[in-house]
């Protein structure tokens, strides 16, 4: 992979002619232009934007924004009807979901077929083949025609072969929206290895993964740049437009506050209440799973990661909001000095939701183990209520300091668990209210 991926846009736009009526275009044909018999829909008009070697831009907006023609000029596959438009580099792209194969094609043909588009040869294709495979796990299925592929299974084999071309430029339209956990996570590892050196084009209708993963925003409305530059900034202003073409301007005034002196109180949980109706936070944990990708010296190695009550029975349901302790057990290979077990949860696209680790706890007094042991680290926490969605628990297994240590073993998406009812509508993560009042408050003029 190289750093030269550079997109330069100056002025582009896209025109479309609709027709009433199949007639009008052959009225239009024989009248040479003399005649309009058609409405002009500019899909794109007027849209500038440079993008840097190794810059990631989230393009933002609401369906029919022209964000897909954009990515679609850039990529080669439309022509512009006015502007300039200089990409540089090898550029992949994942837009429609299996676009590019040929469906009566199996998936190992459809690999050729993908390598030969981007101009590798058949020997480069044939040598990139088994990483391209083991990246898409599918299976047998990749001598079946991809007429028979589901959509997720699709979408592994199109990522997988975008990933292993060496592009400088990779272009994604809301192609990690299937697939399953595992997946996912997997191209998120990918992606952001290859952010580090490579240049980016995110679609994205997920306002927190564009804030996450880019450096720069941008955020189209009917073919026209409203905003771009910081991903917080951009974001936090299409945000605050969209509520407003659903509900009117904002009518919200500054005013002054009164000082109060208010005396906080604590109160019953509402837990006990929110567990009772379908608003519980239910997390389905599935089982740790030792083949899970990992690296390091191997000194150490994480043997079981899983999730009990208070009563020390393992569960696989938790609760939002509820205690839990996680315990990880590892089998110790080689003698240790100072031991670190940490654990990270992340959700599908691979942001860090919280964690932690036993460094602190045990600095002044490392728990050392000789070779052969069994070392057990439990860390007992209130599990925050999480959004919808797939979530996975990362564990790692150091000797020395925090600024100083071997790695032995950093195991990925160890368990997976699934939020599959909520009460969470916005953040990437709840925290259990111990009480909730409204009420009026008298204060002194």
């Amino acid at each position: 992979m190289s750093s030269e991926g550079y997109v330069n846009v100056e002025d582009l736009s896209k025109c479309y002619e609709i027709y009433s009526s199949p007639h009008h275009r052959l009225l239009q044909i024989l009248w040479r232009g003399r005649r309009r018999y058609y409405r002009e829909f500019w899909a794109l008009k007027d849209v500038s934007l440079c993008i840097e070697p190794g810059q990631t831009l989230g393009i933002i907006g609401r369906n029919g924004s022209g964000k897909s023609t954009l990515l679609q000029l850039i990529c080669g596959t439309l022509t512009p009807t006015r502007g300039a438009l200089d990409v540089r580099g090898r550029v992949a792209a994942l837009l429609e979901l299996g676009s590019g194969f040929n469906p009566e094609f199996t998936g190992r043909e459809n690999v050729y077929l993908s390598c030969a588009l981007y101009q590798m040869s058949r020997d480069e294709a044939q040598e990139r083949l088994p990483d391209i495979l083991a990246f898409a796990d599918i299976g047998d299925f990749i001598d079946q025609p991809i007429k028979t592929y589901s959509s997720g299974m699709m979408a592994r084999l199109a990522f997988a072969v975008i990933a292993h071309i060496d592009a400088d430029v990779l272009i994604i339209d809301e192609a990690l929206a299937v697939g399953d956990a595992f997946f996912t996570q997997k191209c998120m590892r990918f992606l952001r290895g290859f952010m580090k050196t490579g240049t980016v084009l995110f679609v994205s209708h997920d306002v927190a993964s564009v804030k996450s993963l880019c450096n720069r925003a941008l955020w189209l409305e009917s073919g026209q740049v409203q905003a771009q530059g910081d991903p917080k900034a951009v974001c936090d202003t299409y945000l605050e437009a969209f509520y407003e073409a659903q509900q009117g301007k904002s009518t919200t005034t500054k005013l002054r506050p009164q000082r109060l002196q208010l005396t906080r109180q604590r109160a019953d949980q509402r837990q006990a209440l929110l567990n009772a109706t379908n608003l519980r936070n239910d997390l389905r944990v599935f089982e740790f799973d030792p083949e899970a990708p990992s690296f390091g010296k191997g000194g150490a190695q994480v043997i079981d990661v899983s999730f009990f009550d208070q009563a020390g029975a393992p569960l696989n349901w938790v609760v939002g909001g509820e205690e839990v302790t996680l315990t990880v057990h590892v089998q110790v290979n080689n003698p240790l000095a100072s031991p670190i077990v940490g654990f990270f949860i992340k959700d599908r696209l691979g942001q860090a939701l919280f964690g932690d680790n036993t460094y602190l706890s045990y600095q002044d007094r490392p728990v050392a183990c000789a070779s052969g042991q069994i070392l057990r680290a439990q860390f007992t926490f209130l599990m925050p209520l999480l959004a919808g969605g797939d979530y996975s628990v990362n564990v790692a297994i150091a000797d020395g300091t925090q600024e100083d240590h071997v790695q032995h073993q950093w195991i990925h998406d160890a368990v997976h668990f699934k939020s599959v009812s909520t009460s969470i509508v916005n953040g990437l993560i709840g925290i259990p209210m111990q009480h909730i009042d409204l009420s009026p408050v008298e204060v002194d003029a």
